[in-house]
């Protein structure tokens, strides 16, 4: 078991930065796997693949580590890779009904739900910046949500009537969004408490191969097949567990150790710019003047965070 933490070798924000450039890539990888096969048995392959690659470093070089966990450490660990695979079932699904923008728009609504656990779970206090720039990032967060259904015209904004936007299969992949970020929410808050404690791989390899054996499961009581796909699928499954999972989400549970959750769920807020952008030249998803704005606001938001984010 890891003591206190010492001093970061790189400035954790500057991590983030990175984290979230990379986890803005997977709706894009994740959108073209999707032609070759199942959600379910996509996010299982992330996260098998990623469990397998941190196999060998975990198992030969954190051993004793990993030995010493005490049972309630283990427990906890296990339990956020049950939050993890619950996100990325929910997350990646709710690709097949909806846009990248709302969706992952809808996901990183992460930081209401870790600042409305924070304070009881991780006796975490949210600091005026952290919850300026969360209210500014979220707002921004919504007006690119909005953006699918609404205008803006001369008249100013048009949206059509609640019935009309609740209508169709929209809804089920806004819903799946919503739960994934929750799922999101619980995982970063073990991750919190955790990281504290115990080194990044050792943490990760159990974390993420739990997340996996849950998705293989779940895929195999959905009659998923986990074989028999085409050459580029497994190609887009292996992007996935290098960039956006092994580096993206490595990097956040990385800051963990040195940041407060609220802040690194913050820090989440930039994948919706990302992804859009990257939506744009590949999947020929353009972005509307609402959505550029509330890119604008969920940068400044994450700006503002930043200023007392470690010591919030």
């Amino acid at each position: 078991m890891k003591p206190a933490a010492s001093p970061p070798v790189l400035p954790p924000a500057l991590v983030l930065i990175l984290g979230v450039g990379a986890v803005s890539t997977a709706a894009i990888f994740i959108r073209y796997a999707q032609a070759y096969a199942p959600s379910l048995v996509i996010a299982a392959f992330r996260l098998g693949i990623a469990a397998l690659l941190l196999a060998p470093v975990a198992l030969l070089r954190y051993r004793d580590e990993l030995r010493s966990l005490r049972p309630t450490d283990l427990g906890f660990a296990l339990l956020s890779g049950v939050f993890l695979a619950l996100h990325f079932a929910a997350g990646i699904t709710s690709l097949e009904y909806t846009t990248v923008a709302s969706s992952v728009v809808l996901v990183t609504t992460t930081p209401l739900w870790v600042a409305l656990m924070s304070p009881f779970t991780l006796r975490e206090p949210l600091s005026r910046p952290v919850l300026g720039g969360m209210a500014l990032a979220l707002a921004g967060g919504m007006i690119v949500g909005l953006s699918d259904a609404c205008t803006w015209g001369r008249g100013g904004l048009a949206c059509p009537q609640l019935g009309e936007m609740l209508r169709g299969q929209a809804v089920l992949g806004d819903l799946l969004a919503l739960f994934g970020a929750l799922m999101a929410a619980c995982y970063l808050q073990i991750g919190r408490r955790l990281r504290a404690k115990t080194s990044l791989i050792p943490y990760i390899f159990l974390v993420y191969g739990m997340a996996a054996l849950l998705l293989v499961a779940l895929t195999v009581l959905a009659r998923q097949p986990l074989g028999g796909y085409p050459a580029p699928a497994y190609g887009w499954f292996v992007l996935l567990a290098l960039v956006p999972q092994l580096l993206g989400h490595s990097a956040f549970n990385w800051a963990l150790r040195y940041l407060s959750a609220a802040y690194v769920s913050v820090s989440l807020l930039g994948e919706p710019v990302g992804s859009t952008v990257l939506a744009y030249f590949f999947l020929d998803e353009t972005p509307a003047g609402m959505k550029i704005f509330g890119a604008i606001l969920i940068l400044t938001g994450i700006l503002i965070a930043s200023r007392r984010g470690a010591g919030a």
